[in-house]
């Protein structure tokens, strides 16, 4: 008997390792996808090759994301919706269970356009958090229609900076490109980073870069909704 339950035990634990390195491929192979779809959600070859507006802020990033959709309006109609985001601005399109979730000070997401939040020149600062954290971005370019670039070195808490000499040099750029005749409209969001030290890089590979599939896809849906939305109305 203790032949037979010794002789179990020894089957059970030789079962383990190949289900625990399954297990571990699963995840990877994972972690492989999101990382992907994170860096390159909804855009092209050719879009994630080409140059836009804003590549000189971060010339050297340790990441580039690249997302793109189409929307059924023309660029005039979708830039007003640009021009308004920001931390309790029009906030940024993202589903509001992600707000709940990760940013419970953040606002519901303007489903209008605000006349007040359309004066953006290069120059103003766009709020991503409370005013005590200081974290937000500087229009660093300003194309009306066509592109929009934003920079910011103000991401990282300062304890961080401070304690563990944790940097982040982020630029985004927002860009339209008339499509059929000017009636519709490839948005194309491109995000460029360069982190230290390399294990905040490395965080950054593996949680700020999947993340950024959720919170980029979220964005520009909601971009296109609302401006497709605007544009079907009939006009007053």
């Amino acid at each position: 008997m203790r032949t037979t339950v010794s002789s179990f035990i020894a089957v059970r634990q030789k079962r383990r390792p190949p289900v625990l390195s399954g297990l571990l491929l699963l995840a990877a192979a994972a972690e492989a996808l999101l990382v992907h779809l994170g860096r390159s959600y909804g855009s092209t070859a050719h879009e994630r090759m080409s140059s836009l507006p804003g590549d000189r802020i971060v010339a050297r990033p340790d990441v580039v994301t690249n997302h793109a959709i189409t929307i059924a309006a023309p660029p005039e109609s979708v830039w007003p919706w640009l021009t308004q985001m920001g931390w309790h601005r029009a906030g940024w399109y993202t589903a509001r269970w992600v707000d709940r979730l990760l940013f419970r000070a953040n606002w519901p997401s303007a489903d209008r356009l605000i006349p007040e939040l359309q004066d953006v020149e290069i120059g103003s600062f766009i709020p991503d958090g409370p005013p005590e954290t200081g974290c937000g971005f500087v229009v660093e370019e300003l194309d009306p229609g066509r592109a929009l670039v934003l920079h910011s070195t103000t991401h990282v808490p300062g304890s961080w900076r401070t304690k563990y000499g944790a940097a982040l040099d982020w630029s985004w750029t927002f860009s339209l490109t008339p499509l059929h005749d000017g009636r519709r409209t490839r948005f194309h969001f491109r995000s460029r980073w360069m982190t230290e030290p390399w294990w905040f890089t490395i965080f950054g590979w593996l949680i700020v870069v999947p993340a950024d599939f959720v919170m980029s896809r979220d964005m520009l849906h909601g971009v296109k909704e609302r401006a497709e939305r605007a544009v079907s109305l009939p006009r007053e």
